[in-house]
């Protein structure tokens, strides 16, 4: 909404439906019964690219906020390698003789991979934190679809590798055993000065994106010159 996006929601219904300005992104959020479904979509249909990305219902909003940052901004020039972001942070990589990458967290729980194009048609990033199901499997804390733009997946992954501390109610952490939880220093109002903070850098990120979209736009062709009557010759 700062961004300028519109609310179509149906105030009937639980749910959130929101649409860029230019009609070409459009954001949905539809809370399930289960936290582990999906809840976020957000989908693009434009001449230039055409995707969706869907997030689990306890995905940190913090992380999730990378990615939709990275939407309302103007698409950077050089985008930043997504792997080279995560092995930086001390997570490992490997690419298997199929084609397909998979970047792991030291302590196993939290992975980033992407499917060989050639072989999947799923072409896009995914985000996952998992747990030991004690079967000898993993089952699935929240996962997190990106699609195939690589600025959003790389903002995606600079989120997901910030070490500050979110702020979270004691019971409000799936799995609570696998964060440590301290006291918080930071108070409401400091919670809300900063969601402020947040909104006033998105307007002014919308308005900067709007102001590039119309200083590189082409201008009206230069109107043909008036023809000039000739007049007899004295």
């Amino acid at each position: 909404m700062a961004a300028g996006w519109s609310n179509h929601s149906d105030p009937d219904y639980p749910h959130v439906i929101l649409a860029s300005p230019d009609q070409h992104y459009a954001l949905a959020l539809e809370p399930e019964t289960e936290s582990y479904s999906k809840w976020w979509r957000i989908s693009c249909t434009s001449d230039n690219e055409n995707w969706y990305a869907e997030f689990g219902g306890n995905t940190p909003v913090e992380i999730l906020a990378g990615f939709t940052d990275a939407l309302i901004a103007p698409a950077p020039e050089n985008t930043p390698d997504v792997w080279s972001i995560l092995t930086a942070a001390g997570w490992s990589y490997i690419q298997d003789e199929r084609g397909h990458e998979l970047a792991e967290h030291p302590d196993g729980i939290m992975q980033f991979r992407r499917w060989n194009k050639t072989t999947s048609w799923n072409t896009g990033w995914i985000a996952c934190a998992l747990l030991p199901d004690g079967l000898g499997g993993q089952e699935s804390v929240w996962e997190a679809h990106l699609g195939n733009t690589p600025h959003l997946a790389a903002a995606f992954a600079n989120a997901l590798i910030d070490p500050a501390p979110v702020a979270r109610a004691e019971y409000d952490v799936p799995h609570s055993n696998l964060v440590t939880q301290k006291p918080g220093g930071r108070q409401g109002h400091d919670l809300a000065k900063e969601h402020a903070t947040r909104l006033a850098q998105a307007r002014a990120t919308a308005v900067r994106s709007r102001r590039t979209a119309l200083t590189t736009q082409p201008g009206p062709s230069p109107a043909p010159a008036a023809p000039v009557a000739a007049g007899p010759r004295r």
